[in-house]
């Protein structure tokens, strides 16, 4: 389930843009503008001029307390511009070299407000070297754009950067795509560089920061800048777009821990552990350590990739606990869990909506912390998964388990499809903000949650109008892993006639089917062994119907 070893060449590209950015651009004559900076006698050549500038909500740390501050006098107003960086790593830890780089940017005035997704990628040029992982992030700073790039080569050099051989090895590579409206062209400096639109591992993080709508004059500006009608967009399908994830050597991938997660090659497997005596299906079940250690082992043995534990119900109505009984159910069980040999090469969710729970969790050994909430029956929920790394399942319910089936939270448009993507979009937002990378998110649009029948047909059958809806604003969620759980759930018994939630398995068999060849990437079951053998079918027909293009 995770990704080992090395994933092939690129073909006809290269690691062009990450390692240009520095070379000298040529010569470029045009009106000139100069700023006294770093560089004061370089100057920056503005073929755009920055016109109503971007201004965020959100405001970088003020450099005077920052180790990237400097003494030198600067020329230009302090309004905010809006960047995007991109970054790339091959050597050491790659994914805690981004997180140390997210966090020298914050302290050298770059507040970050969207990140891509993850992709990793085969080196070019010198091809004996590890594969790369590559990134991209959106931010607003009020350094002009010298001052931006040595701020970028402090930390570079800060976090192990050296000369060494050209494509070759690297720590870390910083590089600034775009910056405001400006065109820029110096001895140090040229943006948007001459072969952007050529590079995959470029512009595949890149287009991730865009919506398929245009959100400012600022992005509008630098669809402009493509040498191609239709902008970034146009020029991303030009080199294949979506096609080339996957081969030609760039694969999007999900941090967990170390590892990077391949979760677009198979559907993976969530099997369902409720540790609770008033779970709808199997409460009280397996509440004892002997029987919680014994059905984990059970649903390994049947194929599931991840077992998600759960000490608090979410059914409706169901009672909340206290954070310390939940651990009390949990931490055992968990801890056992965790020492399985069977576990190794698998993933352990925990489901809580209870930040204190959450943060338990995680120290003593999840590895996904899946929250119903999405954040917001708990303050505090996406401040510990910021700080902790780990990956984050964010459903999408309305209300809470007491309230989520009560009349006004059953009421949508037309499209529920379209308003499930929005109120969920809008908490990954949140969570972004707070700190959560768009690359360490999942997705589930809570099926049985706050939903009637017919919604949750919709839901499991439309799921592309899902990552259509979200693509708007950020294709780059849009492309995140997607959660179905439909297992057992009433409405499936409602449609078969079938009260009793343990005889609602073939009718779950059919719901995940159709999930599947939708686009669910992850489905999360009771019954681990039937919807295992569903999903390997499901995968054999996707590809079948991708072979034939």
């Amino acid at each position: 389930m995770l990704m080992m070893g090395k994933l092939g060449t690129l073909i006809h590209t290269g690691r062009f843009l990450l390692r240009r950015f520095s070379e000298p651009p040529p010569a470029v004559a045009m009106p000139r503008v100069s700023f006294h900076r770093y560089y004061s006698s370089k100057f920056i050549s503005l073929l755009s001029p920055l016109v109503s500038p971007f201004s965020s909500l959100l405001k970088p740390q003020a450099l005077s307390s920052s180790a990237f501050s400097t003494t030198t006098r600067v020329e230009v107003n302090s309004t905010e511009h809006e960047v995007v960086i991109a970054l790339g790593s091959n050597i050491g830890n790659r994914m805690n070299n981004f997180r140390e780089a997210l966090r020298l940017m914050k302290l050298g005035g770059i507040c970050v407000t969207r990140h891509s997704c993850l992709y990793e990628t085969a080196p070019v040029h010198v091809t004996d070297q590890p594969n790369f992982l590559n990134a991209a992030v959106r931010g607003v700073t009020k350094l002009p754009p010298h001052e931006l790039l040595a701020v970028l080569k402090t930390i570079e050099r800060d976090m192990g950067r050296t000369d060494g051989i050209r494509y070759g090895p690297r720590p870390l590579d910083l590089d600034i795509l775009f910056y405001g409206k400006m065109r820029i062209a110096s001895e140090k400096l040229i943006i948007p560089h001459e072969r952007l639109w050529e590079r995959s591992f470029v512009l595949a993080p890149l287009v991730d920061l865009l919506g398929t709508s245009v959100d400012n004059d600022t992005v509008a500006h630098w669809h402009s800048l493509a040498l191609h009608p239709g902008g970034i967009h146009q020029a991303w399908e030009r080199l294949g777009g979506e096609s080339l994830v996957g081969q030609d050597g760039v694969q999007r991938v999900l941090p967990i821990g170390d590892e990077l997660w391949d979760f677009t090659s198979r559907t993976h497997v969530m099997g369902i552990l409720n540790l609770t005596p008033d779970s709808f299906s199997d409460g009280g079940q397996f509440q004892s350590l002997d029987s919680a250690v014994s059905r984990v082992r059970s649903m390994v043995s049947e194929g599931a990739d991840i077992i998600d534990i759960g000490a608090q119900s979410t059914r409706p109505m169901a009672t909340r606990i206290s954070s310390q009984e939940e651990l009390d159910r949990l931490l055992p069980v968990l801890e056992a869990v965790r020492g399985l040999p069977e576990m190794e090469g698998k993933l352990i969710s925990v489901d809580t909506f209870n930040s204190e729970v959450a943060s338990e969790a995680i120290s003593n050994g999840a590895d996904i912390l899946n929250d119903v909430s999405a954040g917001t029956l708990d303050p505090n929920m996406h401040k510990v998964v910021a700080e902790s790394g780990v990956p984050y399942m964010a459903m999408h319910m309305r209300g809470d388990p007491c309230t989520m089936q009560n009349e006004e939270n059953l009421q949508y448009s037309d499209d529920v499809c379209k308003d499930v993507a929005s109120e969920l979009y809008m908490r990954v937002r949140d969570a972004e903000i707070s700190g959560i990378p768009a690359w360490r998110v999942m997705i589930d649009p809570g099926i049985g949650f706050s939903k009637r029948v017919e919604h949750n047909l919709d839901v499991i059958t439309d799921l592309p109008k899902i990552r259509e809806e979200m693509a708007k604003s950020s294709i780059g969620v849009s492309h995140a892993p997607i959660l179905i759980g439909p297992s057992r759930k009433r409405f499936l018994g409602d449609i078969c006639g079938r009260p009793e939630a343990a005889d609602r398995d073939a009718a779950t068999v059919a719901s995940i089917t159709a999930g599947i060849l939708g686009g669910a990437n992850i489905i999360r079951v009771h019954n681990v062994k039937d919807n295992a053998d569903a999903a390997k079918v499901c995968d054999a027909m996707l590809r079948r119907r991708r072979s034939k293009g």
